[in-house]
């Protein structure tokens, strides 16, 4: 398996749809984030206070939850709780779409708290794969400031080490953590343009961002 595909929680139901027709066949897995799922829990945890465990648990639970969904609307595609399962599907030409709360109950590797979203996790996933993260989002990548606002440049190339103190952008907190411990890096591009994802899976120059690992 060459590409781990982050599908953004932005893009669901139909952009997500689209990214991963495209996909099927390409020798990739998609992970989905939990999209407007997650961030509803999130409004909850503001006024519950639940525990940073029962989040990070529950978080997870809604990428399985549009997963499912995404994987319900694609010809060639399936949902998988396993890795194994997910290499089969690629060696037969399917594309494999991860709900991953089975494998992460079981290995638990990230911390438990809202730095902690499906970037990091996809990212722990594609390392385990030893495949190459890519996370399509509803932006063409990272900006110099919020690409809404006048001004705003596209980032080419940015360490992970810049990140670190970059403040918010289309990627979670804790991911140039992640990026620097395993001298890695990952691609950030818009998933609402599909054939943006399959160029640059072969080695095409478009439009996004390089995150490198140092």
């Amino acid at each position: 398996m060459d590409w781990l595909v982050k599908v953004g929680g932005s893009l669901f139901l139909e952009d997500a749809a689209e990214l991963c027709r495209a996909l099927v066949g390409t020798s990739s897995m998609v992970v989905c984030g939990g999209g407007v799922l997650a961030n509803t829990l999130r409004n909850y945890d503001a006024k519950f206070h639940f525990s940073d465990t029962a989040n990070h648990k529950s978080a997870i639970m809604c990428m399985d939850i549009l997963g499912t969904l995404v994987a319900d609307r694609v010809e060639g595609a399936e949902a998988v709780q396993s890795l194994e399962d997910a290499k089969k599907l690629v060696d037969v030409g399917k594309l494999p779409v991860l709900l991953p709360s089975k494998l992460l109950e079981y290995l638990d590797p990230l911390e438990h708290s809202w730095r902690v979203t499906s970037d990091s996790i996809s990212f722990y996933i594609s390392d385990l794969l030893k495949a190459k993260l890519l996370i399509a989002t509803d932006v063409d990548g990272i900006y110099t400031r919020e690409p809404s606002l006048d001004g705003a440049k596209l980032i080419k190339n940015i360490s992970a080490k810049k990140l670190l103190n970059f403040g918010e952008t289309s990627v979670d907190e804790f991911l140039p953590e992640l990026l620097l411990q395993h001298k890695s890096q990952c691609y950030i591009v818009n998933g609402k343009h599909p054939e943006r994802v399959l160029s640059l899976i072969e080695g095409k120059s478009v439009l996004h961002t390089l995150i490198g690992g140092y």
